[in-house]
């Protein structure tokens, strides 16, 4: 099985990335985060990568561990009400991950997070990756406006809209 990832990690390259999420499906998930936003005191961020490095993969790095680390380097933890949400997209192993900050975790939980997932990682398979990524958002900003509800206009944009690609 390591090897196969391997190989799927090696020959795929940022090409990949631009095939599922053209530049209008870039354009069209940031407006959906930026729309989600106006309803919360949340923070969304998605980030897709298209694989590994080799290193990274030798050290049998997990796409969980890899959203975990692009959660910190990205600061999703430091956003006043602790409700940072990271949408990670591994492209080689067409794996998603969900990592909430404290704030909003403890509220909702891992099971929400990995249903969310498997919702997205199924449009994935089907090869419907914008839509994917907006049914995820939609998820997310239900959880985070029964949650965390915006009051007036005191939600400040703590984390850019737009997506991520490493």
């Amino acid at each position: 099985m390591q090897v196969v990832r391997f190989i799927k990690h090696i020959f795929i390259g940022p090409w990949s990335v631009r095939l599922a999420f053209p530049k209008r499906s870039l354009q069209a998930i940031e407006a959906a985060i930026a729309d989600s936003e106006t309803s919360h005191l949340g923070e969304i961020r998605f980030v897709v990568e298209s694989a590994l490095e080799i290193g990274e993969l030798l050290h049998g790095i997990t796409p969980k561990q890899r959203a975990l680390e692009v959660f910190s380097q990205c600061r999703i933890w430091d956003t006043e009400h602790n409700t940072g949400v990271l949408i990670y997209l591994l492209l080689a192993d067409r794996d998603v991950e969900i990592v909430a900050d404290r704030g909003i975790h403890a509220r909702v939980g891992e099971a929400v997070w990995a249903g969310v997932c498997k919702q997205m990682e199924a449009q994935f398979r089907a090869g419907r990756f914008e839509s994917g990524v907006i049914e995820g958002i939609a998820h997310i900003t239900a959880q985070l406006q029964q949650h965390f509800p915006a009051f007036d206009n005191e939600n400040p944009n703590e984390i850019a809209n737009a997506p991520l690609v490493l």
